[in-house]
């Protein structure tokens, strides 16, 4: 099979496998013990922790481990308490959902059809003093990038907590959390080639975060229960990978993007979404009027080849994609969306005959 749905989720790396089986096996202790044998689990936690902030620049304290990205966004909006919420509308829908379901006023944020937020949007909103701002770092669906650490100077004087959502964007671009300059940070393990059910939640020094989860002193007090330990430490060895191979992957995967997209405007009337905006070097959007972008998926899973037309967490919907119709693509274009999200394991061969099979199936319309 060639799976290029590495948005959705990636392989395990053996090797961060073999770093999680002795906290799966024989160092089974828990953490929050006090004997040697749950001290070395402790001590797995602490590096796992050290190996994530080295990754995203911050400090190890500021980083709360959770069972993923969606409990991290749900943790960060519970810190907007009463505040009146603004979030991009090209936000995952645990941001969405999260924040209609807080009871108090949420605006969403208006973006172009580059997918992109205007600066002059931004001037143009009532955004006060304590407020909660969320944008997305880089868009799951089309890889577009936004400008946070832009928009966060510019509101730097009006004493916000801004938050952003940078699963997809951890491991693929440069990631500092002291750049910038926000508050509160999302991400998630399984995108990096690490375990399922592991994310964190980055948050800055003075931040005073309300609890999802009571019972526990675990996490700093903020995430209650007992520390799935293999899967942390899972996390903070896919960390270190992402660190240490980060140059190798992300030229490696870009080049094979650009390959993709230069076979792909040869294809008459295939729109690429956010051409014009700076993208994750490994995600490629596109569409094309009158096919229907389900049925095509279905045909290239008969033949192999795993790709997705959107969110993972929307898959199941047959409604048009929220991020799509914020950029303002037509309906008919946008149910025809496609995308592919390469990883570290993808190849020239497996490129070129995902174009050579889509042109067939393509012809058969």
């Amino acid at each position: 099979m060639i799976y290029f749905d590495h948005n959705a989720t990636t392989r395990l790396d053996e090797r961060i496998l073999d770093a999680m089986l002795p906290y799966l096996q024989g160092q089974y202790g828990n953490p929050s013990s006090l004997y040697r044998f749950a001290r070395i689990a402790r001590s797995a936690i602490d590096t796992a922790r050290e190996q994530l902030a080295a990754l995203i620049d911050a400090h190890p304290r500021q980083i709360i481990f959770t069972s993923g990205g969606t409990e991290a966004n749900t943790l960060a909006l519970a810190n907007a308490g009463e505040a009146p919420a603004f979030i991009s509308a090209i936000e995952h829908p645990s941001i969405f959902e999260n924040a209609h379901a807080r009871r108090h006023k949420t605006t969403v944020i208006p973006c172009q059809q580059s997918g992109l937020i205007h600066p002059d949007t931004i001037n143009q909103l009532d955004i006060k003093s304590g407020d909660f701002v969320s944008i997305m770092l880089a868009n799951n669906e089309t890889g577009a990038i936004q400008n946070v650490a832009g928009i966060a100077e510019h509101l730097a004087d009006r004493k916000l907590t801004i938050h952003s959502d940078a699963v997809q964007a951890l491991g693929k671009i440069p990631l500092s959390f002291k750049k910038l300059g926000i508050q509160l940070l999302s991400l998630s393990s399984h995108k990096i080639y690490g375990p399922k059910g592991c994310g964190a939640l980055v948050f800055a020094d003075g931040i005073q975060l309300t609890p999802l989860m009571r019972g526990g002193n675990q996490e700093q007090g903020l995430r209650a229960g007992t520390e799935n330990v293999a899967a942390i430490v899972g996390f903070g060895k896919a960390a270190e990978l992402a660190n240490s191979e980060f140059e190798q992957r992300n030229t490696r995967i870009r080049a094979l993007k650009n390959r993709l997209e230069q076979q792909l405007t040869c294809i008459p009337e295939l729109i690429i979404f956010a051409k014009d905006a700076p993208r994750l070097p490994n995600t490629l959007q596109f569409g094309l009027a009158g096919i229907k972008g389900e049925m095509l998926l279905m045909q290239l899973d008969r033949r192999d080849i795993a790709v997705s037309s959107g969110s993972a967490c929307a898959a199941s919907s047959t409604a048009t994609s929220p991020v799509l119709a914020a950029m303002g693509i037509e309906p008919a274009l946008a149910g025809s969306a496609i995308r592919v999200s390469l990883g570290k394991d993808n190849d020239e061969q497996q490129i070129d005959h995902f174009v050579s099979v889509l042109k067939t199936l393509l012809a058969i319309h």
